[in-house]
Formats: structure tokens, sequence, C-alpha cells
């Protein structure tokens, strides 16, 4: 396994060792004691999947504190352009974002730690994108940034993405009230 820092403190990219045969491949794609060895004292508490179509964008999403989750992040199937917005004040890269194509030809995964809204849109139909999460869901720590705010001016790769209804209403980035915020 190969860590690699990103220039936001904590936000990580994880390439797992692949080893393939004609079989087809194996590799672990998480294991507690070889986390802990780098450094990475990480505990998950719930681990979600979704499927998708191609153009579907999925985020940004966060939960404030008691339930702010970290995530490691990858697509078992198809592709995505995940991205992470670092909601940190005190940080230097505060307000600004990382993206980082994911896929099931390299298994890269990316572990987000608790202080990003996080969000991705799959490039390939029938896209299969899990996670997991160091806290539960919880409805009412919830939060959504607006996926096109202006003051994060990312560029997602798509025009005119498949959003569902909450993130198509989700809040701006300036008009936020977080902990993180």
């Amino acid at each position: 396994m190969q860590i690699t820092e990103t220039p936001f403190r904590g936000l990580l990219i994880i390439q797992p060792a692949v080893f393939r045969d004609k079989r087809g491949y194996f590799f672990e794609s998480w294991n507690e004691e070889n986390f802990l060895k780098k450094g990475l004292d990480i505990r998950f508490a719930q681990d979600n999947q979704s499927s998708s179509q191609k153009g579907v964008l999925r985020g940004l999403h966060f939960q404030v504190p008691p339930y702010e989750q970290g995530k490691l992040v990858r697509a078992i199937r198809g592709a995505v352009m995940d991205v992470a917005v670092d909601l940190r004040r005190e940080e230097a890269t505060f307000g600004q974002h990382f993206k980082l194509r994911l896929d099931d030809r390299d298994h890269t995964m990316l572990y987000i730690p608790p202080g990003f809204a996080h969000g991705f849109v799959t490039l390939e139909d029938h896209t299969v994108f899990v996670y997991k999460c160091t806290k539960v869901y919880n409805k009412d720590c919830e939060k959504v940034l607006r996926w096109d705010d202006p003051d994060l001016a990312i560029d997602w790769e798509v025009s005119d993405p498949i959003l569902s209804e909450k993130d198509s209403n989700a809040g701006f980035f300036k008009e936020l009230a977080s902990p993180f915020l």
C-alpha cells in the first residue's frame, strides 16, 4: 500500500498493492493493522454504496459535530471525479478543493478526514461507488453545499449533471453556518 499526502492536511491518496494473474486480481481495501503501521488510526462505523448512471452528481455533503465524518472512498465499478472541499477555518487550504479521478482499473482510494465536504460525479454508466465512514449518518447534522458554487469554482468536467432535489437546493459556501465554516 502506498499513501501519498496531498496539499490538504489529512487528505490522503491510497494506492493498494494489487496482485493480478490470469484469474483476475486481489487487493486489501481495508486492513486496520496496515493502516495503523502507516500512522492512520481510523475506526469506521458505517459503509455506504451507490450505483449511478453517467452524469450523476452527488454532493457536496458533510456532517457537523458530533457526527462529522471521515470517509475512505473508491469506485468499485466505473469511474468518478471525486471532490473534497476543505471546511476547516484554521487551515491554509480553507475553502479550496481537491479533485481526483477514481476508477475500477487502478483501485486508488481517497481518505477524506472530518472537516471536508465531499461529492463526486459519475463518468461512466453503472458506476458503483463505496465509502467507509468514521461516524454514522445523522440527518440533523447533515449539510449540503452547492456543487456549482462560484466561490468554490469546481470544474466538475460536466455541464448539466443529474442531481437529487436535496443537491439542487443546497446552500452556498458563504451562507452555511457550521463548526467548520
